[in-house]
């Protein structure tokens, strides 16, 4: 099966490509730099033609290309990079596969629970209708962006990830050295929810996605968070624990201050989301780490 990957040396990039690598795919990664191997493919995100990149003859794509959410302040410039980079992008490399042929059976393209906004203590699901905001406008124009690749009859599934725990990478990796020495603070209040899911897991669920039992009929958007949510706090002394640090619950950060030092992007640490996987659950997907203690120890052993 050969599989086009954008994306691939991120964080989750970087592990699929090394999962499917390991077991016989041929994986060949889209790069805007020139190819360093046969293995490579060198595609223009921005242009509005990007040609076809080594498409021909791919059973499925693999679009996880874009602006880190939290690698910047969000400063005007750098949320139109993280607009462009998502939706000129997608819509870029969907033309692309829709003058495909024969076309790739299937498009799993990223996206983000950001979709949902602030919910709060509520639980939602696939179902549950766009938030307001500008991560949630985002990821309603980043799966828009998708159509031309549904309209030629390609399948599409929209990853709608939560937080992905892993050292290498990502949050985790930012707050594990603070919590290496007992140091890591709650953020405002410590009760928003956050919704997470392990990088293992993660990878598993495109996976499952992309040629899992029953994939060809699994389109549209669906949540890659675990199954059991936590809040700021449970997930701080979670890894205190794993890490066998002691957890002051009384150290914290106050709101008014990470919105200060971060400006907007203060969002990401202190909006609560409750999301729950209904549609991979309903699918069958099992999690091998469905409960926040386990994922963490097993992340940072790896």
């Amino acid at each position: 099966m050969k599989i086009a990957i954008t994306g691939s040396s991120g964080l989750i990039g970087h592990a699929l490509t090394a999962s499917l690598t390991a077991d016989g795919y041929e994986v060949v990664r889209l790069v805007r730099r020139p190819p360093r191997g046969p293995g490579e493919a060198r595609w223009d995100p921005r242009a509005a033609d990007a040609g076809d990149p080594a498409l021909g003859g791919t059973d499925a794509v693999v679009h996880l290309a874009g602006a880190g959410v939290g690698s910047h302040r969000w400063t005007a410039g750098y949320k139109a990079e993280m607009r462009a980079s998502r939706i000129l992008a997608t819509r870029s490399l969907t033309n692309a596969l829709a003058r495909c042929a024969p076309a790739p059976r299937a498009f799993i393209v990223a996206s983000a629970i950001g979709w949902y906004g602030g919910t709060g203590g509520r639980e939602v699901t696939e179902d549950s209708p766009a938030g307001n905001g500008f991560l949630a406008r985002l990821a309603s124009d980043w799966e828009a962006s998708a159509a031309p690749a549904r309209d030629a009859g390609i399948r599409v599934a929209h990853l709608r990830s939560g937080l992905v725990l892993s050292p290498r990478g990502g949050a985790l990796a930012r707050l594990a050295l603070p919590a290496r020495f007992g140091l890591l603070p709650r953020f405002g209040d410590g009760t928003q929810v956050m919704s997470w899911i392990s990088l293992t897991d993660e990878v598993r669920a495109i996976r499952f996605l992309i040629d899992g039992p029953g994939s060809a009929e699994l389109s549209g958007p669906f949540n890659l968070t675990a199954p059991a949510p936590v809040t700021n706090a449970e997930l701080t002394a979670a890894l205190h624990r794993a890490m066998r640090r002691p957890d002051f619950d009384w150290l914290r950060v106050p709101a008014p201050l990470l919105r200060l030092a971060l400006g907007e992007m203060s969002a990401e640490l202190l909006t609560s989301a409750r999301v729950t996987p209904k549609r991979l659950l309903d699918a069958g997907f099992e999690f091998r780490h469905p409960a926040i203690g386990e994922a963490l120890r097993a992340e940072l052993r790896s």
